[in-house]
Parts: structure tokens; sequence; C-alpha cells
């Protein structure tokens, strides 16, 4: 397998938009149980962009990130070629991927940028790889 390609970082004024789109998206979030809503918007290199919000649902392991949310709209409409990614929530710190989301990240976007920003303005750019130093992928077969 070849390493995912490191792509430029976009523009300071690509990721206000991409974290402006990111905030939209969160108002449709639907978070009950954690009262904790994210939005995501997923950028293609082409420019276009898809978004997501988590969705909760009271059986916990069911519910989806908004990271994943936008990831699995992009790959079902055929869509490729992710170069950022924006994460909006209301905390203190900006709020990075968890876990999972990194993951799958990884695997259908490569060594994307992922910006996280607070609604207070705080925010944080990382390359994916920073945040998923040791990846499980096809090397790992």
């Amino acid at each position: 397998m070849t390493l995912p390609r490191t792509r430029r970082r976009p523009s300071p004024t690509a990721l206000a938009e991409l974290a402006r789109l990111a905030t939209a998206a969160r108002a449709h979030a639907r978070a009950p149980h954690s009262r904790f809503a994210v939005g995501a918007a997923l950028r293609i290199a082409t420019g276009e962009i898809v978004t997501g919000c988590n969705i909760e649902n009271a059986s916990f392991g069911l519910s989806m990130c908004a990271e994943r949310v936008a990831v699995f709209k992009a790959v079902s409409e055929g869509l490729s070629g992710f170069d950022a990614i924006a994460i909006v929530a209301d905390a203190l710190r900006p709020t990075p991927p968890c876990g999972p989301c990194r993951q799958i990240l990884w695997e259908l976007c490569g060594n994307l940028t992922v910006h996280m920003r607070t609604l207070g303005g705080r925010s944080r750019t990382l390359r994916l790889r920073e945040l998923l130093p040791h990846p499980f992928d096809e090397r790992s077969l």
C-alpha cells in the first residue's frame, strides 16, 4: 500500500469557511443524551464540501459522530480526494476526532488537514498523521 499523500494545508480563509459550514451543520445535531452537539465539514480537493453532524441514539453504540456522517455521505455519493475537515463543538478547547473517526478518516481520506474549532473561536490545525501516528491500515494486515 502507498501511504496516503500529504496534501498542502488549505489557506486560513479556506479553513475559516470550512469552520463556518461545520458550525452551520452543528445546528442539525441530535444530541439529546450528551448535549454535546458537533458539526463537521469535509472538503474535497476540487472545492466541494460535504457536512455532517453527530446523531445520538439511546443505545449509545448506534450513535454516529459528525466526522463519520460527513465522510460516509461523501463516499456514498462517489466523492474522493479529500484534503481537509473542520470540526466545531461548544467546548473550552478544540475537540479532536475520537478514535473510530480517526481510523475512518485515515482509511477513506488519508493524511488530510484536521481543523478543530470551538464556538468561542479557539482553534487548532493538525495533519491526521499527528493525531494518528501509528494507524492500522492495509500495511498491518
